[in-house]
């Protein structure tokens, strides 16, 4: 059930004690009206919540999608609209959830920092409980578990459960729904914890290290089978599974980077590759039941992208989270008085922000439709050849012009080769450029001649990471510039302390409105649904 208000006032305040180390707070001078006002307001509501409870529950996560993420998402699609003269979506309907009824912000810090991981905060959110960074429903001393939302639903209520990813079904985010270990990185046994789960449907990417760190334990697909679990690798074997076919784990057929679902903005939609939104729909289809179901789903590429500064691609997957959201409503317009829908992020990654030093108040963020592809299909289909190749700038340039819109200063060589093939000069609508300054080639050649030359031995400085972060300086540097000339920006590769937007609609929904801490998302579909 909810913890008591004083307790969870006790709680919050002894966190951010911990975390700041010099903050000394009195929990006598709170009163029972005071203190962290938002917070105490939805326990009270919570608490006494006498509505019905959902039978459907649906928990999208946008890994690292807070408020930047979801307004650069919304503006883009505005500024297209703006100069679409056939009307291309409109900002409201790409991102369906800004519309819903109840809009929320809760607080993402963890027993380590203001800046959390998604491991804590992802447990936070499935258990109500504040943990260390990297770690996953256990306490700080690594020796009491917490049992999760979704494991208390099923195991009290009989729910069927399902969890969703675009990355792999044993990363943090998604473990956080069934496992319980000291280290994220303990992928072997969270696969084991995955099987033991019981669990009904899981859709995503592959698992990672499925025959253990050393690669000398019994494969993981293997254990799934030998438990029971119909394993699907291929597209056409997941369109036929149906409920009948009892417990299944869903792998895309079509894997991309560290295992993952291909970037929205890569997805080949010519030969039906299935979207976040397909694996969502064939859970429906297959949780469906008259006890009831709980589905988390994550986008968990939003984070990748926006951990390498590419704002084209966490664009595109926000995108695709918002998609995979509609399946939802599609089932919430047919069970209104049944369903609860929760669309939340887990944390900030990257520090994104509208606006940029060198556009000062302007943005020209139709820019971002020249970026065709995104920066990790570039570095593997692109780089990798380059510097096997030895690629000369000058042909690197066209594929980046190509790619990403981007051409070299009036004058160089590069910029009268491209002026003179058609197929490589941008369609810029706008009244920004994509013709790059001197300063920025200049950064561009620096970059590219940075990774011709890492054999990937070398100890990276200070500046050399400021620059790229760990990723290939070429890509990393397109990306920037192509952002900086849009008015985006990034001030970090790591995750930031920015809180998180929160929306809900049906049944419950009202609880999720105000100003409260990550923990008390559990708290509220806790007592909604009766679990203890």
């Amino acid at each position: 059930m909810v913890k008591s208000k004083i307790a969870r006032i006790a709680a919050v305040v002894s966190a951010a004690a911990l975390i700041a180390g010099t903050v000394a707070v009195s929990t006598a001078a709170m009163s029972d009206n005071g203190g962290i006002g938002a917070t105490t307001k939805n326990v009270v509501d919570a608490a006494n919540y006498s509505g019905k409870t959902p039978k459907y529950i649906f928990m999208f996560i946008g890994d690292g999608m807070s408020y930047p993420q979801i307004q650069a998402t919304a503006d883009y699609y505005s500024a297209l609209a703006d100069t679409n003269e056939n009307g291309i979506l409109e900002a409201e309907k790409v991102l369906n959830f800004t519309k819903f009824s109840v809009a929320g912000s809760a607080t993402t810090y963890d027993s380590t920092s203001f800046c959390p991981d998604s491991a804590s905060t992802a447990t936070s959110l499935a258990t109500g409980y504040k943990t260390y960074s990297g770690t996953i429903n256990m306490d700080e001393t690594y020796t009491v578990e917490y049992e999760t939302i979704a494991e208390k639903l099923k195991n009290q209520l009989g729910y069927k459960i399902g969890i969703v990813s675009t990355v792999n079904l044993n990363h943090a985010t998604p473990a956080a729904y069934y496992a319980h270990q000291a280290s994220r990185n303990s992928y072997y046994e969270i696969s084991e914890e995955l099987i033991e789960s019981g669990f009904d449907y899981f859709a995503g990417g592959e698992l990672k290290q499925t025959t253990g760190a050393n690669g000398d334990q019994t494969d993981s697909y293997t254990l799934a089978e030998q438990a029971g679990y119909k394993v699907i690798k291929t597209q056409a074997e997941a369109e036929a599974l149906t409920a009948e076919d009892g417990k299944a784990i869903v792998i895309a057929e079509t894997i991309a980077d560290s295992g993952s679902l291909s970037y929205n903005n890569d997805r080949d939609r010519a030969n039906g590759e299935w979207a976040l939104s397909d694996y969502v729909e064939k859970g429906i289809e297959v949780l469906d039941n008259d006890t009831g179901f709980f589905m988390m789903v994550e986008g968990g590429k939003i984070d990748w992208a926006c951990h390498a500064n590419d704002a084209g691609s966490t664009i595109a997957d926000t995108v695709a989270l918002s998609s995979a959201v509609g399946e939802a409503i599609e089932f919430y317009n047919e069970h209104p008085d049944e369903t609860l829908i929760i669309v939340t992020g887990d944390h900030e990654t990257g520090g994104l922000t509208i606006g940029y030093a060198g556009t000062d108040y302007d943005t020209f963020l139709t820019n971002l439709k020249n970026q065709k592809i995104s920066y990790a299909k570039y570095d593997s289909d692109y780089v990798a050849k380059y510097k096997e190749e030895n690629t000369p700038f000058e042909d690197v340039m066209k594929d980046i012009t190509r790619l990403f819109g981007l051409t070299a200063p009036a004058g160089t060589d590069e910029y009268t080769a491209q002026m003179d093939s058609a197929d490589l000069h941008p369609d810029s609508n706008n009244t920004g450029t994509l013709e790059m300054t001197e300063y920025e080639y200049d950064k561009l050649k620096k970059a590219y001649e940075t990774t011709m030359t890492r054999t990937g031995d070398e100890e990276i400085g200070q500046e050399e990471y400021l620059l790229y972060g760990s990723y290939e300086p070429l890509s990393v540097t397109i990306t920037h510039i192509l952002n900086n000339k849009s008015g985006i920006n990034f001030a970090s590769y790591a995750h930031t302390g920015l809180p998180v937007a929160v929306f809900a609609e049906g049944v419950g929904a009202e609880l999720f409105d105000g100003y409260y801490d990550n923990t008390e998302i559990y708290d509220f579909l806790a007592e909604l649904t009766n679990v203890e």
